[in-house]
This record gives C-alpha cells, structure tokens and sequence, in this order.
C-alpha cells in the first residue's frame, strides 16, 4: 500500500523532517525567479566550472523547494528537498535520484573542496524547474 501524495507529506511533517508552513505566493515566485536566473548564469563559460556548477545546483534546490512550498511544507534539509519532487512534482523516484550525483559533488565541493571537472552543469536545475514552474501559485 502507497501513501497519497499528501499524506507522504504529512507524515514526514509529523516525524518532524518537513515543517509546515502556509504556502507564499510572493516567496514561491522569488525562488522560481531565483531558479531561472541562476539556470540561465550557469550557461555562462566566463564563470568557473565551480561556480557554473553551483549556480545549477542551487537553481534546481531552490525549483524544489517552491514545490514543496506549494504544499505547504519547508525543509532544512537540501536532499530531503528533492526526495519529496516524489510527493510534489510526481516524480519517479528515478527521476529524483538523477539528482543524488549533484548533491554529493556540491557536499564534496562545499565541504571539502573537490569538485569533478566533469560534472553536468545545467540539467539539475532544468529537470526542476521546467515542471516546477507549471504549479499553481498558491498561498
């Protein structure tokens, strides 16, 4: 037995790993706004590969959480973010994991300072934010 979307939400709001909060309209859309500029500065190849990497990054975490926000929900934690597109967005859990690599590069980047040269900079970003845009507003 699969739990409804919302009621995976809640559950995890009730353990305590999401926290509820009235969905904003004004702040959804400034994340989204956020996204799409920092997607759009990752093409840029004046910028370093690390910078490049870490604008997709968080262009796709902050696609993610306006998701979440729709439903009412915030996170602290950044994978717990993308493991709820399952619940936001209907992602397979296929989907999502695309995004586990880019979130072990970013901690290994952010944490200890290595970052692959090799990475792909801009699908983390474009595979939340395209279908993230297509929610309501809420709030």
């Amino acid at each position: 037995m699969t739990l409804s979307n919302s009621a995976a939400l809640a559950n995890l709001a009730r353990i305590g790993k999401l926290k509820v909060e009235p969905p904003d309209a004004r702040e959804r859309a400034g994340l989204l706004r956020s996204a799409a500029l920092r997607l759009q500065d990752a093409q840029h190849p004046i910028l370093s590969l690390e910078s490049r990497f870490n604008l997709a990054y968080n262009a796709a975490h902050a696609a993610a959480l306006s998701a979440l926000r729709v439903h009412g929900y915030r996170s602290e934690n950044r994978y717990l973010v993308f493991q709820c597109l399952e619940h936001t967005l209907w992602y397979t859990p296929q989907q999502w994991l695309l995004l586990d690599p880019a979130h072990k590069k970013r901690n290994l980047a952010e944490y200890e300072g290595d970052l692959d040269r090799y990475c792909q900079l801009a699908e983390p970003g474009k595979q939340v934010i395209e279908p993230g845009a297509k929610l309501p507003l809420g709030g």
